[in-house]
């Protein structure tokens, strides 16, 4: 990551340091505003959801908080009402430490479900965070990689936009189909929007972005996107913000999907003509989660049949094979399969091999002349994904 274009956003501190929790790196870090922040979140749909979630839904509600604190290699999940103390302990030392009240704060931990935090680390990092917060880029790589798990790099995105700008920080490799979001995003502004509006703008990002990404069709426990707003910069046209926070989102979002355990390629697939919305996402999601069509696109296997299978497996949406087209490839360089080709025997499938071995997989699938569409974004299935979840906790 080129961090010399990374920028903090006026009125927020950082923190990222290491309190114990893993042998060495990074495992504990705090996002600050010198002032209450109008504020959105979007947390994960998973039944059993970490009992970080349940508090942070709780501390949310009132649409003002001033700190984030993050945990890593511990999720906090399936750990009953102590776990749920635990998180709460969490709000109190960091409300303690910055001089604000403890219902200001949002506790985040992501890591191994099933373990109590170490509580006393805890509360000794928080002890750190008076003498150990700053402002500097350096701060924020810190916070960055103090949140990462099987990340293999830190994912964060800064725009600006007249008067105000916009930083946001992501973590997320694994463990990812959202229904909301990815795992955990955090963005920041000094842009001044009520929290109202930012919810329901906040919703409308994240459905053009994280819940466009795949890696293993598994919806994390631990799912969260979060925006912050100080208002320290005044007001700002909403459009011009929710359309600069977009194309933010999604470039964090395909970031997530880039650095999937093991992934070794970036796939953006659209999925066009669809009869309805639904039939377009659906469509779209069967094929970037299928292991068969990721399995293929690693070993830049053109087997075309595959993606006939993955759409026909659409039950509520039958596509008729006259009505279908597969295209490989983007701008000039594009090899299309459809009845014609197929029904001759004319594939191109030396062409086609040679585009899946890009780093970068463009496909659209046309399946009908329908007017909806949707894109994607995922990334291929390697034995490093196999190797890095089969001895995961050990």
């Amino acid at each position: 990551m080129n961090y010399t274009k990374l920028k903090n956003i006026p009125g927020f501190s950082w923190l990222g340091v290491n309190i114990g929790i893993k042998d060495d790196s990074l495992d504990f870090g705090i996002i600050s505003s010198e002032c209450k922040c109008s504020c959105a979140g979007v947390f994960t749909r998973n039944n059993l959801p970490g009992a970080p979630i349940i508090v942070g839904k709780k501390n949310i509600k009132n649409g003002q908080i001033q700190a984030i604190v993050v945990n890593s290699k511990n999720a906090n999940v399936a750990t009953g009402n102590a776990g749920i103390e635990d998180a709460e302990k969490m709000c109190s030392w960091t409300g303690e430490a910055l001089g604000i009240d403890n219902d200001l704060v949002l506790p985040f931990s992501t890591g191994v479900i099933g373990k109590r935090l170490p509580m006393e680390k805890i509360r000794l990092g928080c002890n750190k965070i008076p003498d150990k917060i700053g402002s500097s880029p350096k701060f924020i790589e810190n916070f960055s990689r103090a949140i990462l798990t099987t990340d293999t790099h830190p994912k964060w995105c800064y725009d600006s936009l007249e008067t105000s700008s916009l930083l946001g920080i992501a973590k997320g490799s694994g463990m990812i189909e959202p229904n909301m979001a990815t795992m955990l995003s955090f963005f920041v502004t000094d842009a001044k929007i009520s929290s109202k509006q930012l919810q329901s703008m906040l919703k409308r990002v994240v459905n053009k972005s994280f819940n466009r990404i795949s890696i293993d069709s598994d919806t994390s426990t631990s799912d969260s996107v979060i925006i912050l707003a100080n208002g320290l910069a005044g007001p700002i046209d909403t459009d011009l913000f929710e359309k600069t926070f977009t194309k933010s989102a999604i470039k964090l979002a395909k970031q997530i999907a880039c650095d999937g355990e093991g992934a070794t390629k970036l796939i953006e697939l659209t999925v066009s003509g669809a009869k309805s919305q639904s039939m377009a996402l659906k469509i779209s999601k069967s094929i970037i989660n299928s292991p068969l069509i990721k399995t293929a696109i690693h070993g830049a296997d053109p087997n075309w049949g595959r993606f006939v299978m993955a759409i026909g497996k659409v039950f509520d949406y039958p596509v008729s094979l006259d009505d279908l087209s597969i295209y490989f490839g983007k701008g000039d360089k594009v090899e299309n399969i459809n009845a014609k080709n197929i029904n001759s025997n004319t594939v191109n499938l030396d062409a086609i091999s040679k585009l899946l071995e890009l780093n970068e997989v463009f496909i659209e699938v046309v399946v009908g002349n329908g007017g909806f569409s949707e894109t994607v974004w995922g990334c291929d299935l390697t034995k490093d994904y196999i190797e890095e979840n089969a001895f995961y906790t050990t």
